[in-house]
C-alpha cells in the first residue's frame, strides 16, 4: 500500500513544522486588512474575514460554488470555530453570492499579491510565463456580457500565480500585460510571452524592470517574420546552418518528441526590419519541433526575440518552462477546478471567484506532504475528519507562511 496518505511525520529540523491555526489565521486577516467590506454595516452579520476564510477553504476541498461553501462551512463548524468568530454561525450561500458579487476586484487582487509575496520573496524565481485564459462560463447572452478573459503571471519552476488582471471589455490582452507587469517586481527574472505579447512597448517596459524577454515571433509581426523565416529556410538549404545549442530528443505521454534549438546573434543575419526598435534584442532563437505519436508525425519551427546573449545556457530552458502555464496552470483550472463550465455570471462574482480558485490552486501545489495529484489532495482536504488537528495543516516555506489544504 503507497504511504502518500500515512501520518505526517515529525518534520525534521531542516523543514520547518506546522504553525498554529491562529497564528496563520492572523496572518490571512493581515493580507485581507486593506479590502474593503461593500455591505453596509447594518447587514454585516458575519465578518468579512470569516466568510473570505470559509470560501478559500471550500474551494481548496474542491468547492465550486455558493452552496459548496456553506456546507464546507457546516461539515467543519466545529473545527472552524477555533479560530473564526462566527458569532451567527456559518453565511448562507446568498451572503457568500451578495458579498463576492459585491467585492473590488482590484482590491481582491491587490490581497493576493500581498498573500503571494509571502510565498516568493526568497524562492528565487527565474522564469515568468504570461498568458491570458477566458472564463468561458461567465458570458450571459440576454445582457450581452462577454466571457471574462484574464492574463495571469505563471512562476513556472514553483508552479505559482503571482498576479493576474482583467482584459477590459473591447480590448485585448495587448492592454493587459502592461498592466500585470506593473504588479510584479520582475528584476533578474526571464519573463516569456505567447505572440500576442511581442510588442516593443513591452519589450522596453521589461527591459526596464531589469529583466529579460523571450517573446514569441508570428506573422502578427509580417516583415519581421518572414525576413527570419527566409533567412532559416535558406540556411538548410545551403547547409550554411550554425550547430545547434541544444538537440534533445524526449519520451512521454505516449508520444517521443524531438527539439533542435538554435540561438542565432543579431549580428549574424542580415540586417532585419526594425530590430533597433526592440528594446535590448540581441538573439533570434529558432525551435524545430517534431513530434512522433502512434498515429501520426507533427513538425513545427518556432521563431522567438530574446534580450537574452545567444550563448546564454537559459534560452531553451525557459522556452521549454513556457508551456507549464498551459498544462499546469490553464489546464488544472478547467479540469480540477472546473472553471470554464461555472456559470456564475452576475456583477464582479466571475472575476473574484477566479482569484479564489487561484488562491486554491497555490495552496494545493505548495502542499508537498504527500506525492499525490492535485485532485487528490483537494479530496483529503475534503473528507479529513477534526479528530486531531481541526482538519487543515499549514505549512511554512522558507520562513514564509503558505496556507495549505486541510490535512489530518
Amino acid at each position: 500500500m503507497p504511504h502518500g496518505f500515512a501520518p505526517a511525520s515529525i518534520p525534521s529540523p531542516s523543514r520547518p513544522g506546522p504553525l498554529a491555526v491562529t497564528a496563520i489565521s492572523q496572518r490571512l486577516k493581515d493580507c485581507f486588512a486593506s479590502l474593503k467590506d461593500p455591505r453596509v454595516e447594518r447587514s454585516q452579520l458575519h465578518q468579512l474575514c470569516d466568510i473570505l476564510t470559509i470560501a478559500i477553504l471550500s474551494m481548496i476541498a474542491g468547492g465550486m460554488g455558493w452552496e459548496d461553501m456553506e456546507l464546507y462551512g457546516l461539515s467543519k463548524l466545529p473545527w472552524l470555530s477555533t479560530f473564526l468568530l462566527l458569532s451567527n454561525g456559518i453565511p448562507s450561500p446568498d451572503t457568500f453570492r451578495r458579498v463576492f458579487e459585491r467585492i473590488n476586484p482590484k482590491q481582491f487582487e491587490q490581497c493576493f499579491e500581498t498573500w503571494v509575496r509571502l510565498l516568493v520573496n526568497d524562492l528565487g524565481i527565474e522564469v515568468i510565463a504570461i498568458d491570458g485564459k477566458g472564463v468561458n462560463g461567465s458570458y450571459d447572452r440576454e445582457s450581452g456580457k462577454k466571457a471574462l478573459h484574464l492574463v495571469s503571471a505563471w512562476a513556472t519552476s514553483h508552479r505559482l500565480v503571482l498576479a493576474q488582471a482583467k482584459v477590459q471589455d473591447k480590448s485585448n490582452e495587448i492592454t493587459a500585460i502592461p498592466a500585470l507587469l506593473e504588479l510584479l517586481d520582475i528584476a533578474g527574472c526571464i519573463v516569456t510571452l505567447d505572440a500576442m505579447g511581442t510588442q516593443k512597448t513591452i519589450a522596453a517596459q521589461i527591459q526596464q524592470a531589469h529583466a529579460d524577454y523571450i517573446l514569441s515571433l508570428k506573422a502578427n509581426h509580417p516583415t519581421l517574420f518572414a525576413q527570419v523565416d527566409t533567412w532559416f529556410k535558406t540556411a538548410q538549404m545551403t547547409a550554411t546552418l550554425p550547430d545547434p545549442r541544444e538537440h534533445k530528443t524526449e519520451a512521454g505521454h505516449h508520444r517521443i518528441e524531438t527539439r533542435t534549438v538554435w540561438t542565432i546573434p543579431i549580428h549574424s543575419l542580415p540586417p532585419l526590419h526594425g530590430a533597433n526598435e526592440w528594446s535590448g534584442l540581441q538573439t533570434i532563437v529558432i525551435v524545430e519541433r517534431t513530434r512522433r505519436l502512434w498515429n501520426k508525425t507533427t513538425h513545427e519551427i518556432q521563431f522567438y526575440l530574446s534580450s537574452l546573449p545567444s550563448d546564454s545556457p537559459r534560452i531553451a530552458a525557459a522556452i521549454r518552462q513556457h508551456w507549464g502555464i498551459e498544462n499546469s496552470l490553464h489546464w488544472v483550472l478547467d479540469v480540477s477546478f472546473a472553471e470554464d463550465a461555472c456559470r456564475v455570471r452576475s456583477m464582479h462574482a466571475p472575476h473574484n471567484l477566479a482569484l479564489l480558485r487561484r488562491f486554491a490552486l497555490n495552496s494545493l501545489n505548495r502542499e508537498d506532504s504527500s506525492k499525490r495529484s492535485l485532485r487528490q489532495k483537494s479530496k483529503r482536504a475534503a473528507i479529513s475528519g477534526e479528530a486531531s488537528s481541526g482538519g487543515l495543516r499549514y505549512v511554512s516555506h522558507l520562513n514564509k507562511v503558505a496556507i495549505a489544504v486541510p490535512f489530518n
